[in-house]
Order: C-alpha cells, then sequence, then structure tokens
C-alpha cells in the first residue's frame, strides 16, 4: 500500500488516513454555516461539558465526505476550558462536521505575543499584528510630562505592515493609538477627566498582565488597569478598575482580527457615573497618512464621513491611501454593549484644514451611564484590519459573525 498516496497524517497514538481515522472519537462537531459566507472566523466551544481528557490528549479533525484532516486548535481557561479554532468558509457549504478525537496533537503555535523593552508584541509567524505598551512612553522634549501614558495599542500594523495608528501628534499630545478612557466622570461628587491627561484631574495606568497567550490559532493578554484620579493637593486615588483583554486571530493573509473586551468596575464603595459627552470610551487616532482626499469612512447605516459622527453604528470602515497601497480596519461593537447600535465620534472633513482621522465608539456621547459598586460592566469590540479595500457587504458579514456566530451543536460519542 502506497501510503502517502493515502495522505496519512501520524499523530501519536493513533493514524489518520485520507478515507479514516483510528483514533478514539469522543464527540462530532456540527457548525451551521451561511452557505454565502466568504470569511473565515474563529469558533469556540466550552470543552469541560464534553471531555475530562488532559489538552495534549485529544486531537481536532474536520471530516469532509470520507475524508478527515487535522485542525489547528488551542486551550483557553477561565472559569473552565475553551475549545478555539478557525471555521474556513467560501465553498457554499450550509453545514461544516469535525470530529474531537482521542490522540494527542500535533499543531504548532503560529501566532505569538512577545515582550520585549517594555511592549508586548503580538505577531502572526515573523509578521507583527500590533503592539501593547507597557511602560511610560513620555512626550517630545518641552512638553508638559503629565501628557505621559502607558497601556495602550501603538502601533497596529496592517497585513501587510503599514502603521494604521498614530500617538502623541502635536495637535493632541493624549492621543495614544488605540486606547480607552472617560472623558467626563462624576466621582466622589467632583468630575474627572481620564483623557485629557494634561489637565491633571486624572490619568489611566497599566497595573500588571494577569495572563499573556501563544498558540496555534490566536495570541493575546490581559492586562489590569487604574483609572486615577489625581487632583491637586489630594492623594491620587484609583476610582475604576479595568481588565483589558486583547486577542489576535489570523485567519487569512489578506486581514486579521482583534478582539478588545473592556471590564470595567468601581475601585471603591462610590459609584462612578459616565457622564454624557461629546466622546470617550474607544478611540482610534489613525495613520497621520489619511486625509480628507485619500480615505472615506463607511458606517453600518450608510454612512459618510460627512454625516458619521453622532450617527449610531453597528460597525464602521475606516480605510485611505498606504503610499501606493490601500487599507484600514472595521469598527465594530457588540450588540450586547451599552448603548448599542453606538454613538460614534467621527472627526469633521476640515479637522486641521486636511481632514486628519479620528474615530471613536462612545455609548455615552447621548446618555449617562451609572457604575454601581459590587457590579462589573462589559463592552466588546472587534477590529478587522485589511489591505485592500472593504466593501459594506463585507463589513456587515464580518460583523454577523462577530455578533452573532454560527450555531454551533456537539455529539458525544
Amino acid at each position: 500500500m502506497n501510503l502517502s498516496s493515502l495522505k496519512q497524517i501520524l499523530v501519536v497514538g493513533c493514524v489518520i488516513t485520507a478515507t479514516s481515522s483510528l483514533c478514539q472519537k469522543i464527540a462530532t462537531i456540527e457548525v451551521e454555516l451561511d452557505p454565502a459566507a466568504t470569511s473565515d472566523m474563529p469558533l469556540t466551544i466550552h470543552l469541560d461539558d464534553i471531555t475530562s481528557l488532559a489538552d495534549s490528549a485529544f486531537s481536532l479533525l474536520e471530516v469532509k465526505g470520507t475524508t478527515r484532516s487535522s485542525v489547528p486548535f488551542q486551550i483557553s481557561y477561565s472559569h473552565s476550558r475553551s475549545l478555539h479554532w478557525i471555521a474556513t468558509t467560501g465553498s457554499k457549504q450550509k453545514r461544516k462536521v469535525y470530529e474531537l478525537v482521542k490522540s494527542a496533537s500535533g499543531t504548532k503555535g503560529e501566532m505569538n505575543a512577545r515582550l520585549k523593552d517594555g511592549a508586548l508584541t503580538l505577531q502572526s509567524g515573523a509578521t507583527n499584528l500590533l503592539r501593547y505598551q507597557v511602560n511610560l512612553v513620555y512626550p517630545p522634549s518641552g512638553i508638559d510630562s503629565a501628557y505621559r501614558r502607558n497601556g495602550f495599542i501603538h502601533p497596529l500594523w496592517s497585513p501587510h505592515g503599514q502603521e494604521l495608528t498614530r500617538i502623541q501628534p502635536k495637535d493632541h499630545y493624549h492621543h495614544y493609538g488605540i486606547w480607552n478612557p472617560w472623558t467626563h466622570v462624576l466621582y466622589r461628587g467632583d468630575t474627572v477627566d481620564f483623557w485629557n491627561i494634561g489637565g491633571k484631574k486624572g490619568t489611566v495606568r497599566f497595573a500588571g498582565f494577569l495572563s499573556t497567550t501563544s498558540g496555534p490559532v490566536f495570541s493575546g493578554f490581559e492586562a489590569r488597569h487604574e483609572h486615577v484620579v489625581t487632583k491637586k493637593g489630594a492623594p491620587a486615588e484609583v476610582a475604576m478598575n479595568e481588565l483589558l483583554t486583547v486577542n489576535t486571530w489570523r485567519p487569512s493573509p489578506d486581514y486579521f482580527l482583534v478582539d478588545i473586551t473592556s471590564k470595567i468596575s468601581c475601585a471603591t464603595d462610590e459609584p462612578v457615573i459616565l457622564l454624557e459627552y461629546r466622546y470617550g470610551g474607544l478611540g482610534w487616532r489613525t495613520t497621520g497618512e489619511w486625509d480628507n482626499k485619500n480615505s472615506e469612512v463607511i458606517t453600518s447605516e450608510g454612512k459618510g464621513r460627512k454625516e458619521a459622527d453622532g450617527s449610531k453604528a453597528r460597525w464602521c470602515i475606516i480605510q485611505g491611501a498606504l503610499g501606493s497601497d490601500y487599507g484600514g480596519a472595521v469598527m465594530m461593537s457588540h450588540p450586547a454593549n451599552y448603548n448599542h447600535p453606538e454613538p460614534l465620534r467621527i472627526w469633521p472633513e476640515n479637522q486641521y484644514n486636511r481632514g486628519d482621522m479620528f474615530a471613536n465608539f462612545s455609548p455615552t456621547k447621548d446618555k449617562d451611564w451609572r457604575l454601581e459598586p459590587g457590579k462589573s460592566y462589559l463592552l466588546r469590540y472587534r477590529f478587522v484590519v485589511f489591505n485592500g479595500k472593504m466593501t459594506k457587504e463585507k463589513a456587515e458579514e464580518a460583523w454577523r459573525n462577530f455578533a452573532s456566530p454560527p450555531r454551533v451543536t456537539v455529539k458525544l460519542n
């Protein structure tokens, strides 16, 4: 028998061929797909309800008719174990079938989190995707050191390696790539500004990692942030705690996903009220290369840059020229977020007489948000980062994958 003709895959403990698997089957996993889907997507199932086997003792196979092929997967841990993998689409399938089998996996990691020189870089192979700043970054010489910050994302790179973010521009030294402070906050009977840090009333600081993750499917980190009140003549006080979780997925060479989750809570027994204000929350100061002549905005509601500011949206495309190339990102808000669809803050077309770009999902743009002690509040976002030109149809499909992933059914054997 010619084993190579069977496309034999050797896995510790069993043999998988193009026509069969000699491994003990643990469960069958079925995924219902939209036949029109064209974008590969991450999927997740809870593992502890399926098997108590150690993580190193099973493999994931995709079943296509009588053929089986090994699928890279990754395990994450919170209160329980979860299994993650990437589902490929584009073949007009209505259903995908996988098997979880008893065997050691030979999957190797391609998604990396590397800490070096005071910053954590998330990578796909040797390609940088984004960098999270751990050490304090100070403003240029001669600028008030109150503008120093850490705990932000910069750079965010395109798949082709162009920078999509900017920090400390002369017009706004407090702008830091992708970051998540609040602007107009009521705490202990006084207002605090964690956004405009040059005013010296508040700031946000990195307070340590809970975890960093590398693996075959995604890379990421969990970081603690402290939202600190810094009143003149009074000791600094932490008013809010935040757990920032960032994960990157690379389903395709043409794009990757960045999932950003902010879990916020009161740090004391005093409530915190995020007061209505025209900006605050998840902000993105884009590359300085973009202006009103070489970039565009498209929202889920069909708004362009002229009409987007103050409108509500499920997603928003920001894209433009990158040298001789083109690219950008789709910002997406999860439907469980406060005040979803979320109000947008988009700078006007004549910003600084050239149309510099700033985009912000601001859930408190048109209403207050009261945070009670002892409770936690969650905001979830996804960026689809791409080269080429994004269409509204592709953005809508990507948002549906994020907001309402395909139904997954598990049958135990």
